[in-house]
């Protein structure tokens, strides 16, 4: 029998040199899905990352601490219970300038790609 549905038990953790945790559960890496990616993240206290364009809608939702946003020059702050929807082709920075870690959720439509978030 065919099942209608997957549970995912081992997301893709993507290697990363920042300190940064990013567990793909759905998305390029783990399932082939082209459509959206799903990531748990948590980014530690001081992290941040280069400007960036994606071409891609990104959902963010803030589990607990806080995290910085820059977008096209509008500094946001976002706090544990808050989300925010940015679109594709917005030139934002995320960043953890703050003394606790930040965990969150991530959802990109279509899936993140390294060569889709066009990085500065």
């Amino acid at each position: 029998m065919n099942k209608k549905y997957k549970i995912q038990k081992s997301p893709f953790v993507v290697p990363t040199t920042d300190g940064k945790l990013i567990e793909e559960h759905w998305g390029r890496a783990t399932d082939g899905n082209t459509d959206v990616s799903i990531a748990h993240m948590v980014a530690p206290p001081g992290w941040s990352e280069p400007f960036q364009t994606p071409e891609f809608d990104e959902y963010t939702y803030i589990i607990r601490g806080k995290k910085q946003f820059i977008i096209e020059n509008e500094t946001l702050i976002l706090e544990m219970g808050q989300s925010i929807k940015i679109e594709r082709n917005t030139r934002v920075q995320y960043s953890n300038p703050f003394t606790e870690e930040c965990e969150y959720m991530s959802i990109c439509t279509p899936a993140f790609s390294p060569d889709s978030v066009n990085r500065e």
